[in-house]
């Protein structure tokens, strides 16, 4: 599957404990990534800054659901429960 445009749920609900451009110590869970611009897409998006988890994440039907608001429910619970 591919991503959905402007979903941005693999953005905001996971922390991500490395190092982000202008997120120094990385983002707290259900954080906003200061890195989406204003149609929730990726600015480092291909680019080598780019933190090793957010490369490694897969779109996949069963976490990203059927709508973006099914998937940001989803990873915040799955973050919630793995924390």
């Amino acid at each position: 599957m591919d991503c959905r445009p402007g979903c941005a749920a693999c953005c905001i609900a996971p922390s991500i404990s490395s190092p982000i451009p202008e997120m120094p110590l990385g983002k707290p869970a259900n954080q906003r990534c200061i890195q989406l611009d204003e149609h929730n897409l990726c600015l480092l998006f291909g680019k080598p800054e780019r933190p090793a988890v957010c490369l490694a994440f897969q779109a996949d039907e069963t976490l990203c659901q059927a709508s973006s608001e099914q998937a940001l429910k989803l990873l915040s619970w799955l973050e919630e429960a793995t924390a």
